[in-house]
């Protein structure tokens, strides 16, 4: 049991040492990499923004439109019963 503890504690201790050296060392790797990470997302992000507003123009081009069509054929309608009056 006590031979079990021992082997427990230098694993640790090992760990612990190796940790203390590796962290440096993967802090300063992982650091760019991190940078690279969140430029890529902004970027991403920022391509997102663009064509939402893109699409959100087109659905606005497309509502006007419609809604010119209708007034068109509304006001068609009244000019023709206006006609059909003076007739």
């Amino acid at each position: 049991m006590i031979q079990k503890n021992i082997d427990k504690i230098i694993i640790g201790s090992a760990l612990a040492v190796a940790a203390s050296a590796l962290l440096p060392i993967a802090k300063s790797t992982m650091q760019p990499i991190a940078a690279a990470g969140v430029q890529g997302s902004n970027s991403l992000l920022q391509r997102a923004r663009s064509l939402l507003q893109m699409a959100r123009e087109e659905v606005e081009d497309i509502v006007a439109e419609a809604q010119f069509e209708r007034m068109k054929k509304q006001l068609d309608k009244e000019i023709a019963s206006l006609n059909a009056e003076e007739k």
